[in-house]
């Protein structure tokens, strides 16, 4: 260790400065030692809250129905529609069941559509509530068609009876005999949160969303895509829901594909 000497000073005065200088080296290790122990202290804290945040945010179980699109109409009946051809594919041959009543929209680009009838019969609005679901997920979204036709037909319409010397690949069905139509069926839609739950969302047609949601938004033709709507969206649910973690991906998953935006009002 070097000490410096000043020779234009004392002896005296050369002890009394180090001792001037250590006393001052004290105080900043002192200083420092509780600088870093609250800097330990804040670290521990915030790992601790990303722990309990990790425990809280714990990811929902998903429902079976939840790898297609789905709502449940304004008396609680399951609608599903595929979200590509292989679903589309499972949905008329292994969840579709004689009762069900299958709808499609009259434009290519659509899925396949059914309503889970548990046995009854669907009242008019209620087959319109489908119909509206066909529409919105069918490609008339993408091409902002306001209304569109869209028919229904029974599970034994429904066929892969290809005219001869043609072959229909997966998701495609043949539909024969006598159908209903729902003419000029409008794509309204909405998402909201459904009712009892803290962060359940659900997407489907207005009338439909007001009888399941405690809250939503509705949404229409626009400009935003679906991961800037989710956003939107969160924001808006994100000061009515009590939990702190809303998940983008459930948000996006319930919206149609095409350019979208927020209809400025919410319930």
């Amino acid at each position: 260790m070097k000490i410096e000497i000043d020779f234009t000073d004392s002896l005296e005065g050369n002890a009394n400065n180090y001792y001037a200088l250590s006393k001052k080296a004290k105080k900043k290790l002192a200083g420092l030692g509780k600088g870093v122990a609250k800097v330990k202290s804040k670290i521990a804290s915030e790992e601790k809250n990303k722990t309990v945040q990790k425990k809280l945010v714990k990811k929902r179980e998903k429902k079976w129905y939840e790898k297609f699109h789905w709502f449940f109409t304004s008396d609680g009946l399951l609608v599903l529609s595929g979200r590509d051809a292989h679903s589309n594919e499972i949905i008329v041959k292994k969840i579709m069941e004689p009762g069900d009543i299958y709808f499609h929209a009259d434009i290519q680009g659509a899925p396949h559509t059914i309503i889970k009838t548990n046995g009854t019969v669907p009242s008019k609005e209620i087959k319109q509530e489908a119909a509206i679901f066909a529409a919105v997920f069918s490609k008339a979204w993408r091409e902002q068609i306001p209304g569109i036709d869209v028919y229904s037909a029974s599970p034994d319409q429904v066929s892969k009876n290809a005219p001869s010397g043609e072959a229909l690949g997966t998701g495609a069905f043949m539909i024969s005999g006598k159908r209903e139509w729902f003419r000029k069926t409008p794509l309204e839609f909405a998402i909201g949160v459904k009712k009892g739950s803290e962060g359940e969302f659900c997407s489907g047609p207005i009338n439909a969303i007001k009888a399941n949601c405690s809250y939503f938004v509705e949404i229409s033709f626009g400009g935003d895509s679906k991961g800037v709507t989710s956003k939107k969206i969160r924001s808006i649910f994100f000061k009515k829901l009590k939990k702190g973690e809303i998940n983008l991906d459930d948000l996006s998953a319930l919206l149609p594909s095409g350019g979208i935006k927020v209809v400025p009002k919410s319930i």
